[in-house]
């Protein structure tokens, strides 16, 4: 019960959120900037004056699915940011463009969740493997310790929540690195700098849930493993 009353909270928190961001998206989409500027001339913007000119800026499909590559130097912003010319496109523009500055200044914690993506991927495999099995092959699990199991997924949600640590400064100081930059070089007005600040907290706030719920799973499994060692 204590596990479906976690994960189902979290799920609620994530959608709401997640809700919230596309709602001040759209809404602050609809509000042209009086600079004129697109997302990706933001994006290309940016870069030039960090003296960055190694990184392409290109666009993807989907909506809010921009991000940056360090493995292939892309800034990649979905088509909403890329061609919208919007306090809320040149924030998230400006935002994706403060990790490709991260990349180029050796931000530390940029590389440390880089160098823990294959084993953060690695953890959630192994999870989803675990977790469909104990649901559709419960026969095979018998032949295991629980004790075992339950190790495994303990590793696994530990792998998970100390990426999640990481990634908040990375992410906060992505966001710091581009309001501070759309103010300084006048991409955005008073009144359009708090729209921007708003839509990037919500992102922020995505991450935020996410390091919640995976590091509140981790407590849970680790009080089952204490629970059944005291037994």
């Amino acid at each position: 019960m204590a596990f479906w009353i976690i994960f189902i909270g979290f799920l609620l928190l994530s959608w709401f959120v997640s809700n919230r961001l596309k709602s001040k998206f759209k809404k602050y989409s609809q509000i042209p900037l009086q600079s004129g500027m697109s997302g990706a001339e933001v994006a290309r913007k940016m870069l030039q004056d960090n003296r960055i000119y190694d990184v392409e800026v290109t666009h993807v499909p989907g909506k809010l699915t921009d991000h940056y590559n360090p493995a292939n130097k892309t800034v990649n912003l979905s088509e909403g940011v890329y061609h919208g010319r919007s306090a809320a496109a040149a924030a998230i523009a400006a935002h994706e463009c403060g990790h490709a500055v991260q990349h180029a200044n050796a931000y530390s914690f940029l590389e440390m969740r880089s160098a823990m993506v294959p084993v953060q991927n690695a953890s959630s495999k192994i999870l989803n493997f675990i977790f469909i099995f104990s649901f559709i092959g419960g026969v095979f699990f018998m032949s295991f310790p629980i004790e075992a199991v339950l190790l495994v997924i303990i590793a696994c949600y530990a792998v998970i929540s100390l990426f999640s640590i990481i990634t908040l400064p990375v992410e906060l100081d992505a966001s710091k690195r581009a309001l501070a930059w759309i103010s300084d070089r006048g991409v955005v007005s008073s009144s359009e700098y708090a729209m921007s600040k708003d839509a990037l907290k919500w992102a922020a706030l995505t991450y935020v849930v996410a390091a919640l719920s995976s590091i509140s799973m981790l407590l849970f499994y680790v009080l089952q493993y204490l629970g059944m060692s005291n037994d």
